[in-house]
This record gives C-alpha cells, sequence and structure tokens, in this order.
C-alpha cells in the first residue's frame, strides 16, 4: 500500500519468502488469512454484511429505490457502487488517496457485474420502459490490512444475499397511467438471486511468482498484480491489471488458472458460511446476542 515504508532488508526478506513459498505470517503463496462475516448488521438498510479479513474491515450496505430504467435497456434494473475509504483506515487514505482508491474499487465491481451471466438485471424491472429497481451498494472501509478488492466483493455479494426487495403490484389507471402499490409488510419480499455473483481474487507478483490476499507490505513489495472476477461456475466476467510490472505469457496463463481455481473456492466458502449463518439465526431468533461466523480458517 502507498505510505508503507519498508526498508531494504525487510523488502529482500519478503522477496525470498514467495521464492520459497513460505511467508511472513507463516501461509503459503495460494493461501488466504482466515475471515469473519457477519450480515444484517445495518438495520435501517435493505441489506447488509461486515467482513474481517485480518485488519481489513469492510462494511457494505445496500438501499433500494425505485427508478427510471435506461432508455438503451428498458427491461434491466440499475446497480450503483460507491466506496467510502475513511481515513481513519490507514494514513494512504488522507488526501485524495482514498478518493482514488475508492473509484478504483467501485470501477471494478461496476466492470465485474456488467456482464448477465454475474447479475440479472431484468429481475430488477417492475414496469418495462418505466419503472425498474435501483439498487444503492454504500462501501465503507473501516480499516486497511491490505487485499481490499478481494474483501470488498464478498462483503457485497453477502450484502446482496441479505437483501430484501419489497414487493411492487401495479394498478391500471384512467388513460395510459399506471399506479404502484408498495407492500408495508416487510415479511412480503424477494430476495436476490447471487449464485452468479463473482468474487474478486488478487493475485500479486512478487519477483517471479503470484501470491494471493497480499498483506500491506506484500503489496508494497509488488510490481504488478492481477484481478479476476470469478463466480461459482468459474465463469471469469471481467479482468483488470494494476502496477507497472509485467507479465510473462507462461505466467500468464498460470495465474489466470490458479485465479480460476481460488475464485471458485472463494464461492463456495462464501456460500457455506452465509447458509450456516441463516440456519443458525433461524434456530436462535429468540436470542440477542451476536456472532460471527468464519470461513477459509
Amino acid at each position: 500500500m502507498a505510505g508503507m515504508l519498508l526498508s531494504e532488508a525487510e523488502k529482500t526478506f519478503i522477496l525470498r519468502g514467495a521464492e520459497s513459498n513460505f511467508r511472513v505470517d507463516g501461509r503459503k503463496r495460494l493461501d488466504y488469512r482466515p475471515m469473519e462475516l457477519e450480515t444484517d448488521v445495518v438495520s435501517h438498510a435493505s441489506g447488509s454484511a461486515r467482513l474481517r479479513l485480518a485488519n481489513t474491515d469492510v462494511l457494505v450496505g445496500v438501499k433500494t429505490e425505485i427508478d427510471t430504467p435506461f432508455p438503451g435497456r428498458p427491461n434491466e434494473g440499475k446497480l450503483e457502487f460507491f466506496v467510502d475509504c475513511s481515513a481513519n483506515a490507514t494514513p494512504a487514505f488522507e488526501g485524495r488517496g482514498g478518493e482514488e482508491l475508492g473509484t478504483e474499487i467501485s470501477n471494478s465491481l461496476s466492470r465485474a457485474y456488467q456482464s448477465s451471466y454475474a447479475f440479472d438485471l431484468s429481475t430488477l424491472c417492475i414496469l418495462p420502459g418505466q419503472q425498474c429497481w435501483k439498487l444503492y451498494i454504500d462501501i465503507l472501509i473501516l480499516e486497511c490490512g491490505g487485499n481490499l478488492f478481494d474483501a470488498v466483493s464478498l462483503a457485497v455479494k453477502a450484502a446482496l444475499h441479505n437483501t430484501r426487495v419489497p414487493l411492487v403490484t401495479a394498478a391500471a389507471m384512467d388513460g395510459a397511467q399506471v399506479e404502484l402499490h408498495l407492500s408495508d409488510d416487510p415479511f412480503e419480499s424477494k430476495r436476490l438471486d447471487v449464485s452468479g455473483v463473482p468474487c474478486l481474487v488478487t493475485l500479486c507478483k512478487i519477483g517471479d511468482h503470484c501470491l494471493v490476499d497480499p498483506t500491506a507490505e506484500e503489496e508494497v513489495c509488488s510490481t504488478a498484480s492481477i484481478v479476476l472476477a470469478v463466480s461459482e461456475n468459474a465463469f471469469i466476467t471481467s479482468v483488470f491489471k494494476a502496477g507497472v510490472g509485467s507479465f510473462l505469457p507462461q505466467t500468464l496463463h498460470e495465474t489466470f488458472k490458479e485465479g480460476q481455481e481460488i475464485g471458485i473456492e472463494l464461492n463456495e466458502a462464501l456460500k457455506a458460511a452465509l447458509e450456516r449463518e441463516e440456519k443458525e439465526r433461524e434456530d436462535n431468533e429468540k436470542s440477542p446476542a451476536i456472532q460471527r461466523y468464519g470461513f477459509l480458517k
């Protein structure tokens, strides 16, 4: 991460560790750190989630609003991502540093969700060409300990899984006008299908090797990164490169293959954690205790 200072000895130590497949915290190159997940944490949001990955802490809230479809996409709803990098998360976010990173993250999510294989926007349509649901996905970076793209994507998918969209009925009025009736019953709502929603997988190049889930110190030592958006059925919806370094063709091919396999594992682990959380919440509906659900341990 920009702003973090490492001595040459520390950089060499991290580089040699990557070459030996043994990182500073004891992980291998393709190992993630344990994560903790909690959903339904913001009472006034339609869906929410909080995910902690080591020292990286992300909070996501989803709000629903009725809007007008884009003229070129009359049968689709809308998604809008907004990322707020709190200046308290890291000194690097002070000034415009956080704003630039927030824009980069929101753009990467928009690209990942652009494919119809990732998220079917037609399910958000109320009246073709007239009314649709618009989802505002607000992301707050509370603390940064590296690997923001992956952590944010997992938290966003969990928040969308937790989202309830109110049921709307349309009643014909005089002329061509249609009146919408929004249900006041919170139980009369529909869930979003997030089965195709991808998770971002960052593969960080250090020396001649790539590793996943980089710490802030490892990000400083990286010359380039590849970020893949991978769904649970191994479909890659977007790819982008960060950093000034380059990849050899053979290295790039291996990186894609590794990222695809890791993406499948991430999606499966997140899905299992969400299912486990829902089951335990149903079993303990009357208990006020807050529980966090870990995965990838």
